[in-house]
């Protein structure tokens, strides 16, 4: 493992905090360093792939009526009522049972690579490029930089314009890696396996276009907005703006959750879009787009089609206008469907896991001698 991934999962603490859970120190353990990284980034891709499984799971019902509230199946008033409704037509566990192994594996892999992905393509390009990665971990804590007093503005143009291109293609590759990973499986939850098998059937898609999904692209922006507010807006904007004297993890916890709910302001455009290409994609004879049926089971009159965003924007703009794509209980079922793992993660990742993290590097030290080699007989 190199300097910079070294870096990236142990951060530097300032001498006056005490080390964070996301930088331990297990010196005790007299492991060595690169095999102590190694092990502690594989146990908490676990834990968080883990956990998310679990929440998305039982967050089930929140995340359908999130994706009817931004859908063309909804319209009118009482748009979340109808959600709901939506949501449980077919009994209490109905949103459950859409949920395949796809969308398991999709969930794990979301949660514990996505974080990783962002990391790796940061430091990559960082590296790559010449510039700083972003703040990180204990980073956030300290008090902001002083301005530079590089009197060569050439060299500082050069390198703002590396940094703001750093910064660009950062969370564009991780949000696109992201839907490459999930976004299928989020259409599978939406269609239901039958449906969604039944339409990959009738356009004949070549294998890149079945793994990647219909609407990958609404779906990738979407996420590349969020990974930008994750990742980006809130650790840069809490290390240089946020008082001082107010900094802890508690204060950055809130101040990420107001970032995610702004950050969702503008995503939930693209989530409207997602859901409302996916309902162009089924259409019958006619040519009329099915709204109410395109989450039951294909039928003799439906038709598969390939999506034309511009039709979708253009029919959606003329039926419902702005409310097609914002709206506050829009907003507000997104929030709902995103929060619960979201707003829990941080407790956590720096709460609950460390608390494994010493069994874990322990029975990796079984393993090893006292002076650090590895004991052949223990293995053997």
């Amino acid at each position: 493992m190199d300097k910079e991934a070294q870096e990236t999962i142990t951060p530097p603490s300032s001498s006056s905090a005490q080390p964070s859970a996301t930088s331990p120190h297990h010196d005790d353990l007299l492991l060595p360093t690169e095999l102590q990284n190694s092990i502690l980034v594989a146990y908490r891709s676990i834990g968080i792939g883990t956990f998310g499984v679990v929440m998305r799971f039982v967050g089930m019902p929140l995340e359908k009526i999130a994706l009817f509230m931004n859908s063309s199946q909804v319209t009118g008033k009482h748009q979340f009522a109808q959600s709901i409704k939506l949501t449980f037509q077919k009994g209490v566990l109905s949103p459950y049972k859409v949920v395949g192994p796809a969308s398991l594996v999709a969930w794990f892999m979301q949660y514990s690579v996505m974080g990783l992905a962002f990391q790796f393509f940061d430091h990559a390009l960082s590296k790559a490029l010449g510039v700083a990665p972003v703040y990180y971990g204990d980073e956030l804590m300290e008090p902001p930089p002083p301005p530079s007093s590089n009197t060569n503005h050439n060299h500082d143009a050069t390198h703002q314009i590396k940094s703001i291109t750093k910064t660009i293609l950062a969370p564009i590759l991780a949000g696109s890696l992201e839907s490459t990973v999930a976004n299928r499986a989020e259409v599978q939850r939406y269609y239901g396996p039958t449906k969604l098998t039944a339409i990959e059937s009738h356009l004949k898609w070549n294998p890149a276009a079945r793994f990647c999904g219909p609407s990958f692209l609404s779906n990738a922006m979407r996420n590349v907005i969020m990974c930008n507010t994750s990742f980006i807006l809130t650790p840069i904007t809490f290390k240089l703006y946020y008082p001082q004297e107010r900094k802890s993890q508690g204060s950055l916890f809130w101040f990420g959750m107001g970032m995610n709910f702004v950050g969702n302001a503008v995503a939930i455009t693209q989530q409207a879009l997602w859901g409302r290409a996916l309902d162009y994609a089924v259409y019958a004879d006619g040519g009329a787009v099915v709204g109410a049926t395109a989450n039951t089971a294909t039928s003799a009159t439906q038709v598969a089609r390939n999506i034309s965003y511009s039709q979708v924007i253009k029919s959606s703009l003329q039926k419902d206008g702005i409310a097609a794509f914002f709206t506050v209980p829009k907003w507000a079922s997104r929030i709902l469907m995103n929060a619960p793992v979201q707003g829990s993660l941080p407790w956590f990742y720096n709460n609950v896991l460390p608390l494994g993290e010493d069994s874990v590097l322990g029975v990796v030290r079984t393993l090893y001698g006292d002076d650090g080699k590895k004991n052949n007989c223990a293995i053997s």
